[in-house]
């Protein structure tokens, strides 16, 4: 027999829906959660599909419990504002763990992080290419004490490209959720498919077989096929550009390339000088590009996952 709950949380005074799917038997508890990033909305709608029918499939449950936060990031969702929570201009994927205290991005990470991670057996942060990203599908996990259980997880999503963040200082993305998770104990990984806010359904689908291999993967649904073995990437590389400019990639998500490959140019607006010629530090994989030319000094341009 499964339960189904659907209620509206207090997060940082803020209204955030919230559903529960429980089966009567003792289990792993999975949290899900999505739109950290208010204008990813493949990764959204993904959620949305697939915990309706988890919902609807009173069988599908074998044990254990499932906790959805479809839409975290409700004011950035709102106000169509992509990567930054509008009320502080802060990254809420930077914020975690949080803070009781802080601005509300870090007061929003500090509840989803208390009411929702905290007490998990595992975590997925669902994600996707935000407004001016393009993106090839990808899972990343963390280093730590749960990282073998976490690596597991990525591989169970079935997404060809995994990516291993180094734990500490120095991490390319700290603060996200599943890199709190991590530091925590908890296994956690971010998953990734989706691009330039476009709601496509190649990616809704992936994030939907993504869930399902990892209920599998934790026991609490029926046997299904098992993914392909996927690609490990042991780091990620983020050029960041110190002038701004006009960002012209010289490469596509996806694209293999080698040390010392040109990666693109940021121009002057008028195209008569290069400022920055950009080039890959070591060989690996695309795995997202900023789309849109405009970009501010210290602008993210692109990321590169390496062997």
């Amino acid at each position: 027999m499964t339960d189904v709950t659907r209620r509206v949380a207090d997060f940082a005074g803020l209204d955030v829906p919230v559903i529960e799917v429980s089966s009567d038997a003792p289990g792993p508890r999975l949290s899900v959660i999505s739109g950290v990033h208010g204008c990813e909305y493949a990764s959204i709608a993904g959620v949305r599909r697939w915990v309706s029918g988890l919902a609807e499939d009173p069988g599908r449950l074998l044990h254990g419990s499932v906790t959805v936060v479809p839409v975290v990031n409700v004011p950035a969702f709102w106000a169509r504002t992509p990567f930054v929570v509008p009320e502080d201009g802060k990254n809420l994927n930077r914020c975690f763990p949080g803070s009781p205290d802080g601005t509300l991005a870090e007061r929003l990470a500090f509840a989803v992080f208390g009411q929702v991670i905290t007490g998990s057996d595992a975590v997925v942060d669902v994600h996707a290419g935000d407004l001016v990203e393009a993106l090839e599908p990808f899972v990343m996990y963390d280093g730590g004490p749960a990282e073998d259980f976490a690596r597991g997880l990525a591989a169970a999503y079935g997404i060809r490209y995994v990516v291993r963040q180094a734990p500490g200082p120095g991490q390319t993305v700290a603060g996200s959720s599943s890199a709190a998770a991590a530091a925590a104990g908890i296994p956690a990984i971010t998953a990734e498919a989706g691009d330039c806010g476009l709601v496509t359904e190649e990616a809704v689908a992936a994030h939907v077989r993504g869930l399902d291999g990892v209920l599998r993967y934790l026991q609490m649904s029926p046997d299904g096929p098992t993914p392909a073995a996927p690609v490990y990437l042991n780091s990620f590389v983020w050029p960041r550009t110190p002038a701004a400019g006009w960002w012209e990639p010289a490469v596509r998500t996806g694209e293999k390339v080698s040390a010392g490959q040109v990666l693109g140019t940021v121009s002057t607006l008028d195209g008569g000088t290069v400022l920055e010629t950009f080039t890959a530090p070591a060989g690996g994989v695309i795995l997202f590009v900023t789309s849109s030319p405009a970009v501010a000094a210290d602008g993210l341009l692109l990321g590169l996952g390496a062997a």
